[in-house]
């Protein structure tokens, strides 16, 4: 389903939500649809060319990474109605089987003034596939001894003390733990018409969290009720700062990125003179405009660009498989994509059906999936455009199922060499 939020980024629907339910031939996906923004006018972008990427860029692609040389007729098939149904300028895909990357491939433009063809080396905004980083560094430091998953986060004893607010905290805002904001059960400031995340755009991220916390109080007893909350991964970014002692984006590369061999991550910008090199340019729908959005800002929930080779790399080392050691522990991963009480389909960051463990992100220009599938394979889908029409978000999800059912044939090469 789709919510029409005045300014969300990523909703992810499940259980009580009205989760949608897909039958997939490997068994029974739950996918979420992602809330947005809601249309003023209506305005079509177009651009569906279908190129394979081959291009290069610094960090984790140099030399390392080639599109795949093995054609895959059915994916193909499969991205090419998408971008025609949704006007999608530029798809890019990686996928992985049994922990190598055996599919690869940029398709269509990623800047339609400049006539630039989509390369593997493009970096996207990923949206709320950021909250996954924030997950697992903060699971790295629980590996580390650092937190425990209930310490509490405001107030006398709390990691982040006093810090922000200026008046005496409301109501269980002092109760508030690490747990419950992974869990999105911290018992308020959810993705609706009133997300403190898209409020006061000129505000630094501390300034935010001080005027949310002295004018919007808690709708539940923290730990009682599910509300997926960018405001809360917010936090949790200051949480990271405040036991690393460094820059989000600097203790994400610490933990989580350098580990595995990803170098050319970054945080995004706000405006389209702030596109960074090898970025993608992103084209709203139904006047929406990409670039009118405080994206530095959601550093923890929704800020990061990354290639879709960058997020293969990041989902095969946290993937509970074998071929790769894992970064995290095997009962810290276990936590990891474990639900909570109030919603048992929704682990730290994660969206859990059985041994699937799937996340979505969205904003304006922007649509993205990537999952880990309990048969072996991993795949991540990453879009310049997203759209309001039906199926949008379903589609998406399905460009790999309908290919999977199909049973084509992949490379038993490993696109990655490292």
């Amino acid at each position: 389903m789709k919510k029409n939020y005045e300014h969300g980024i990523c909703c992810f629907v499940m259980n009580a939500l009205k989760f949608t339910k897909l039958l997939a031939v490997a068994g029974l996906l739950l996918f979420a649809s992602c809330g947005k923004d809601t249309p003023s006018i209506t305005k079509t972008d177009t651009g569906t060319g279908t190129g394979t990427g081959t291009g290069t860029d610094t960090g984790t692609v140099i030399d390392t990474l080639a599109a795949s040389k093995v054609a895959v007729a059915a994916l193909d098939d499969e991205v090419n109605t998408f971008m025609t149904t949704y006007n999608v300028p530029a798809v890019s895909v990686a996928i992985t089987k049994g922990e190598k990357l055996i599919y690869l491939k940029a398709y269509g433009t990623s800047d339609q003034s400049k006539n630039v063809k989509a390369a593997i080396s493009d970096r996207y905004r990923i949206a709320s596939l950021s909250k996954q980083f924030t997950s697992v560094a903060l699971m790295r430091l629980l590996d580390q001894g650092k937190i425990k998953l209930d310490d509490k986060v405001f107030g006398d004893g709390g990691i982040l003390g006093k810090t922000y607010g200026t008046k005496t905290y409301g109501p269980h805002i002092t109760d508030i733990t690490i747990d419950e904001l992974l869990h999105h059960t911290s018992g308020g400031w959810a993705n609706d018409n009133n997300d403190p995340m898209f409020t006061n755009p000129t505000m630094t991220a501390a300034q935010l969290i001080t005027w949310t916390l002295d004018n919007r109080p808690l709708d539940h007893i923290p730990g009682t009720s599910y509300a997926y909350s960018n405001f809360g991964y917010c936090i949790l970014g200051r949480v990271i700062e405040k036991i690393t002692g460094q820059t989000y984006e600097e203790a994400i590369k610490t933990l989580v990125l350098t580990p595995i061999g990803i170098t050319d991550m970054t945080i995004g910008g706000n405006t389209l003179a702030q596109k960074l090199p090898k970025e993608v340019t992103y084209y709203g729908q139904y006047g929406e405009d990409p670039y009118a959005y405080n994206i530095s800002r959601m550093d923890s929930h929704g800020g990061w660009i990354a290639t879709a080779a960058d997020l293969a790399r990041f989902l095969v080392y946290i993937d509970k498989f074998p071929v790769r050691k894992d970064i995290l522990t095997p009962s810290t991963l276990n936590m990891m994509y474990t639900g909570s009480t109030a919603n048992t389909a929704y682990g730290c960051g994660w969206g859990i059906t059985g041994n699937n463990y799937v996340h979505t992100g969205s904003l304006p220009g922007t649509a993205t999936e990537q999952a880990r599938l309990d048969n072996g394979f991993n795949f991540v889908i990453l879009t310049n455009t997203r759209s309001w029409k039906t199926n949008f978000d379903l589609d998406l999800d399905q460009i790999f199922w309908k290919a999977y059912a199909k049973n084509p044939t992949w490379s038993a090469d490993d696109l990655f060499t490292k």
